[in-house]
């Protein structure tokens, strides 16, 4: 296989040091910043991959863990990849399955050669090495793969974090030596915790390894989001400035800005889908409630403005109704939206970088931005 993928860093905004670059895959080139919708299951929920395309989108997220259990990889190999599996031509990316099979708390077992769970599904006992996570990720064929991690809980002590931060780099080493395909993206994943000191010392191991690009885990995990911002300030000196930086389950505006501005190139959350599933859209004035009541006579759309097909064809009063009555579409006018909505506040933000004034978008932005309003951050769908 042919050495497609790479990653160009085309410019820093000099108002800010916010980065402009192009994730260069086999399925075609992704912008950065970009936020990546997640689809867990080789679905983002709701959505088809048409309409996918059509609201802006240039890479998906999908999940080792949920589709080694079902369908499983060899059944997706034999379809001829994820891409063609779920009908999606464009990038895609894969989380290794770590942070899922950690949260598995009481069901899972942690040793030195890998991780022994019980599946949530049917309650059969299984087990993830670093190896296995890289041969499944290389079974489904994604553009980028991400290395096997332990993510430390919050709280946790440093002790707890520097084990967990140690065995992610060992684990780093051993998914470098098993990983072979020449067309996929291999990121290590930044550990620590919450102290600064480990951070530092994680992206230096990490980087030493000489990886492709590196994911920041183990935050939007609990901990208060000015501390998330300070570990990417801490951290952000040591990364390496031509390769990528993702940072992992984070997908509020305000985060998405706050990253950018500590140079974040890349994003994943499923709050946009789970909250949409609810009723609740998100906008530059911050999260709508559209199943309470002051909106069962507003005939204005989602957000003014908006280019989604949603807010084009359709009012706030009449997606209530469908959130009140039980109907599906509703669900999935309010998904279109908001990942719309972030899709297009990204092409926004490029934008600002490009003219050197993220800075000044910024201050825009937080200028009608209802913090109150906003959402912590999000988590798996």
């Amino acid at each position: 296989m042919q050495n497609t993928a790479s990653f160009t860093l085309l410019k820093t905004c000099a108002q800010s040091g916010a980065r402009l670059g192009v994730l260069h895959t086999a399925h075609g080139d992704v912008p950065t910043p970009i936020y990546m919708p997640v689809g867990t299951q080789a679905c983002v929920k709701a959505m088809t991959p048409h309409e996918l395309r059509d609201i802006g989108t240039h890479i998906l997220l999908s999940n080792t863990y949920h589709l080694h259990l079902r369908p499983g990889e060899d059944i997706v190999a034999r379809a001829g990849g994820l891409h063609r599996f779920m009908g999606w031509d464009g990038p895609i990316l894969t989380d290794s399955g770590g942070f899922q099979v950690f949260s598995l708390a009481g069901l899972r077992k942690i040793t030195e050669d890998g991780v022994s769970f019980q599946s949530h599904i049917d309650g059969s006992r299984l087990f993830m090495s670093p190896e296995s996570s890289m041969a499944i990720q290389e079974a489904l064929g994604a553009d980028v793969a991400m290395a096997f991690d332990v993510c430390a809980p919050y709280p946790c002590d440093d002790a707890a974090a520097r084990d967990a931060m140690e065995r992610t780099h060992r684990w780093a080493l051993r998914c470098r030596e098993a990983h072979t395909r020449p067309d996929q993206l291999l990121f290590g994943i930044v550990q620590g915790s919450v102290y600064e000191d480990l951070r530092v010392d994680s992206v230096k191991a990490l980087r030493d390894m000489d990886f492709p690009g590196y994911g920041i885990g183990g935050l939007s995990v609990g901990e208060p989001k000015d501390v998330m911002y300070r570990m990417l300030d801490h951290i952000r000196p040591h990364l390496p400035e031509t390769k990528p930086r993702y940072l992992m389950g984070v997908g509020t505006a305000d985060c998405l800005l706050e990253g950018v501005l500590r140079g974040i190139d890349m994003f994943d959350c499923v709050l946009a889908t789970r909250i949409a599933r609810n009723g609740t859209a998100l906008t530059d004035e911050g999260r709508l409630v559209l199943r309470n009541a002051p909106y069962a006579d507003d005939f204005t759309p989602i957000e003014a403005g908006c280019d989604c097909y949603a807010c084009r064809h359709h009012t706030r009063a009449y997606i209530r109704h469908l959130i009140k009555a039980g109907e599906i579409t509703g669900a999935r006018l309010i998904t279109i939206h908001n990942l719309r909505y972030l899709l297009r506040l990204m092409e926004q933000v490029r934008e600002a970088i490009l003219h050197d004034r993220f800075l000044d978008f910024m201050r825009d932005f937080y200028g009608r931005y209802n913090m109150a309003a906003s959402f912590n951050r999000g988590g798996e769908a």
